[in-house]
């Protein structure tokens, strides 16, 4: 068996804010727009919000994007809005922290 990502649900009380966020600050093209249930094209997995709560553990997991240049990706961003983490390096690799308006976590890094 073969596994391969291909969607991650965030659940939300939060639509409209986390549907602006996701569409105008990160950029992503809005692939479904169905009441209660939203994905996004992420270039090779899906990004869905789905209406209502969720339980997120203690530590939540973090969405992971690459770009090849992180400084111009996390300037863009910061433009749009966007509330990021100085750059880091280490290990090899450049990356910035952010996170949506539920609280998710994201990263941008060039980590291949």
């Amino acid at each position: 068996m073969t596994l391969s990502m291909r969607r991650i649900v965030l659940f939300t009380k939060n639509m409209p804010g986390m549907m602006a966020f996701y569409r105008d600050v990160l950029g992503l093209k809005v692939r479904k727009d169905e009441k209660g249930w939203k994905e996004f094209d992420a270039n090779g997995c899906v990004i869905a919000l789905h209406n209502g709560t969720s339980a997120v553990g203690r530590r939540p997991p973090k969405i992971g994007f690459w770009a090849k240049d992180i400084p111009a990706a996390r300037q863009e961003l910061v433009g749009r809005g966007a509330k990021m983490s100085k750059l880091m390096t280490g290990g090899g690799l450049v990356r910035c922290e952010g996170k949506d308006p539920d609280g998710n976590p994201f990263s941008i890094s060039d980590r291949a």
